[in-house]
């Protein structure tokens, strides 16, 4: 593993994962660390951290390269685009990643996209590889793979315990999006 930098997970069925990420983003921005953030599967929506991205400019930047949730309602995209899209995700986390220029790397629902056979388990191994010593990793998204799970430094579960879509209530602005 690379001096001073670390491996951690976010993971697990309750929500929270994505957000942790972005709580590290923001501390570490306050900190005049760089910091950057690829979105494997959320790419085709709007999101508020997209907007507020900005703000923290130059310390933080986001990229959302994906094309939306895969297999979900309103998903009309034949499966090979979510592939070509999570394909072209891993380019840029390769090339994000021994560019050297960031000190953390969040690649958010990168697990899920393993999970979804968009890209392998053995891909993210080499990412997790490539890391200039020092380069902080995070890896969000349910169903972190096992093999990631071993090679962490740190992995949180997130437990849904209660959720307000469970009685109905939708996704809000500013909340969940």
């Amino acid at each position: 593993m690379a001096a001073d930098g670390l491996v951690i997970v976010y993971t697990g069925g309750g929500k929270g994962k994505t957000t942790a990420a972005l709580g590290m983003a923001l501390r570490a921005a306050g900190h005049k660390k760089r910091v950057c953030m690829i979105q494997f599967i959320k790419g085709s929506w709007h999101y508020g951290e997209l907007d507020s991205a900005g703000l923290l400019a130059p310390y933080f930047e986001m990229q959302a390269s994906g094309e939306g949730f895969v297999g979900i309602i309103d998903d009309t995209s034949d499966r090979s685009v979510h592939v070509k899209a999570a394909q072209e995700s891993l380019r840029k986390s390769h090339d994000t990643i021994v560019s050297g220029k960031h000190d953390i790397v969040i690649l958010d629902e990168i697990n899920y996209a393993v999970k979804l056979e968009l890209i392998g388990a053995d891909d993210v191994l080499r990412l997790i590889g490539a890391r200039p010593e020092g380069m902080t990793l995070v890896l969000t998204g349910n169903h972190a793979d096992p093999q990631v799970v071993e090679v962490a430094d740190l992995v949180t579960e997130m437990r849904e315990v209660k959720h307000p879509f469970k009685r109905g209530i939708k996704a809000k602005k500013g909340i969940d999006f």
